[in-house]
């Protein structure tokens, strides 16, 4: 469904261009000067342009994104309407106005600057704008109205309207003042039910016992926000954490400090058993608590680790702002072997194969052993195939294949065993699995390669792999010798 006032404007030449000038917004210029997409995956429609290279883009058939020649983007209305109503009420000539005015400092600021248009370049400035409201049928609100709108707009770019440069898959850039912290979003809900636990409303503490996720916020928020009198909660989130036993020992362990710093004796055989024997005492546990605070549970939430918020944004279902917050620290990192492998993790158990890839081959670059560029390579291999890009994981097994020098040259000490270790195991299955995703792709020239590399390998590394791999050697065998033959 077309957007009414998108079509108003496509339909009458004489209102498209009003708004092209002096507005700034030319529905003849519905292209953008390079690929892009959204990161969310949602449809994205050029549908005019500014004079400066700038590009409007509809977002799922109805919000408005902007996006500069020069690498920004931001989220700028909900409707096709209310982008032209602030453009035309708030144009851009009038730079001072914020969300921070009245409506009187707003009326001031815009005569003001509708005072010097008219003198440099709309004479017919207040007859166009008149023209422009009246014939698109666009409503008269307060400018502080509008003037609010714009800025919660901006501020809900991330995580739904992110925009991706299409070939390097880089975000386009949205000042750091309208990002809200990633740390304030997953910790809302547990900041909530902890005052709620303060109250002593008994709904939330049945909420906080049977929800780890919901648990796991509360204590982040209750490491933060620390008063007195939250010994009898903290001491029921512990117990709660202790009897669960999940995979989240971090969680335990942070209950377990919060717990010991209040250094009470009847707390000695929860926190035994919490921490693994390592706190038998009060005095003990205190100070064991205080190490542990040193180390990791600190009272700065902007010191914590931004994976730590983006780990609880995956298990709170938030995958989308996980995902835009991983892919902004990406643009961010230069050659940090560490955070790339993390980055390329964290990613991939998103399911963004394509921006773990983008991490990975970045990693890979910075391999100095031969050992160490198998492992990454065969890692690329896996998300160049998981997104879809058979030929670029190939090339990756060509490289995992050179590292290792799997026709016995070329090799360096560090690998001088890969085929009787776990690494030969990893290199060969993924080109069992490669082959069997060409075959499926109808790639019989990549199947029949692969197949062949597969089949050295097998005859090459430990007897042990060779056998854990039988099924799938057996299943890509098969697919490759059910293929036409070549040249049929």
């Amino acid at each position: 469904m077309t957007d009414p006032v998108l079509e108003v404007l496509r339909t009458r030449p004489e209102l498209a261009d009003l708004a092209a000038f002096p507005f700034d917004f030319d529905v003849s210029r519905a292209y953008h000067v390079e690929g892009v997409h959204l990161a969310s995956g949602a449809s994205l429609e050029p549908i005019a342009g500014d004079d400066t290279g700038g590009t409007y883009f509809l977002c799922g058939g109805t919000a408005v994104l902007h996006a500069s020649s020069d690498g920004y983007a931001s989220l700028l209305a909900d409707s096709v309407g209310e982008a032209l109503e602030m453009l035309v009420r708030l144009p851009w000539w009038c730079e001072d106005v914020s969300a921070e005015m009245d409506e009187e400092e707003l009326r001031a600021a815009v005569r003001a600057g509708d005072e010097e248009a008219r003198k440099e370049f709309a004479p017919e400035l207040d007859a166009q704008r008149a023209a422009l409201l009246s014939g698109l049928g666009l409503p008269d609100r307060p400018l502080v109205e509008l003037a609010v709108m714009s800025e919660s707009a901006t501020r809900r770019t991330d995580p739904d309207y992110v925009l991706l440069n299409s070939r390097e898959l880089c975000a386009y850039q949205l000042e750091e003042s309208f990002r809200p912290p990633l740390h304030d979003v997953v910790l809302g809900p547990g900041r909530e039910v902890l005052a709620r636990l303060r109250s002593g409303d008994s709904g939330a503490w049945r909420a906080a016992a049977d929800d780890p996720v919901l648990r796991a916020g509360v204590l982040r928020a209750a490491q933060y926000d620390r008063r007195e009198g939250d010994l009898p909660l903290l001491r029921f989130l512990l117990e709660r954490e202790d009897a669960w036993r999940t995979e989240w020992f971090e969680e335990r362990r942070l209950a377990a400090v919060l717990v010991a710093l209040h250094g009470q004796d009847e707390d000695v055989t929860l926190l035994r058993s919490a921490t693994s024997g390592q706190v038998t005492n009060s005095a003990g546990g205190v100070e064991w608590a205080r190490a542990e605070e040193a180390k990791r549970h600190g009272r700065d939430v902007a010191a914590e680790s931004e994976f730590t918020w983006i780990e609880l944004a995956r298990r709170q279902g938030r995958i989308e702002h996980a995902r835009v917050a991983l892919i902004r620290m990406l643009d961010d990192t230069g050659p940090d072997a560490d955070r790339l492998r993390e980055l390329s993790r964290a990613l991939e158990r998103l399911g963004d194969h394509a921006q773990a890839a983008r991490a990975q081959f970045n990693l890979l670059s910075l391999q100095d052993t031969a050992w160490s560029r198998a492992s990454e390579a065969y890692v690329l291999a896996r998300l160049e195939r998981r997104k879809g890009d058979l030929a670029a994981a190939g090339r990756a097994l060509e490289r995992a294949r050179a590292a290792v020098g799997v026709d016995g040259t070329g090799q360096d000490e560090t690998v001088s065993q890969w085929h009787r270790r776990g690494l030969g195991r990893l290199i060969t299955e993924q080109h069992l699995e490669l082959t069997l995703a060409a075959v499926e792709a109808g790639d019989a020239e990549l199947a029949r390669a692969t197949m062949t590399y597969a089949r050295l390998l097998l005859d090459t590394i430990g007897k042990q792999s060779a056998k854990a791999l039988s099924k799938l050697s057996t299943r890509a065998k098969w697919a490759v010798a059910a293929l036409p033959p070549s040249g049929a």
